[in-house]
């Protein structure tokens, strides 16, 4: 029963809910990114450098049943042949560069507001003479009655 309780509390823990709602959230962004590439970018690329489907580019490793020269990646899979299906390594590394730029720009911006909240400029600073905390524009410790150079 203790297993139950510490699962219980391990997955209800507040970091683990904004992980499993991260996790959604990226794998929803990751299938609108490959329908970016694979709809929207790739066909005008393929249109653009002499009518090529990036989807059919492969070559066969090992020829299926009937052997022929197959013109479409779906005609080999259908005759049993071996491909090595570079075109979708094209798409998918398209896909990839696309999440790391956008994950790179998110970063840099979370980043970039980390920095403009930076430290605060400390508002005391310690007497030379007694080492006691006085405000940093006091010209006299009120400690040990010390004059002090302004800062």
């Amino acid at each position: 029963m203790s297993v139950l309780r510490e699962f219980r509390e391990f997955a209800v823990r507040g970091n683990m809910i904004d992980m499993a709602v991260g996790i959604i959230i990226g794998a929803a962004f990751g299938a609108i990114v490959a329908s970016l590439v694979d709809d929207i970018i790739m066909p005008p690329v393929g249109l653009i450098l002499g009518g090529v489907r990036f989807e059919d580019l492969f070559l066969v490793l090992r020829a299926g049943e009937p052997r022929a020269s197959y013109l479409t990646l779906e005609d080999a899979k259908e005759a049993g042949a071996v491909t090595l299906n570079y075109g979708m390594f094209i798409n998918r590394l398209v896909t990839f560069l696309i999440v790391a730029f956008a994950v790179f720009m998110l970063v840099r911006m979370i980043n970039r507001l980390r920095r403009q909240g930076g430290p605060a400029a400390p508002a005391d600073r310690p007497c030379p003479f007694c080492a006691m905390t006085i405000p940093l524009r006091a010209i006299r410790c009120p400690h040990c009655t010390s004059a002090i150079e302004p800062v």
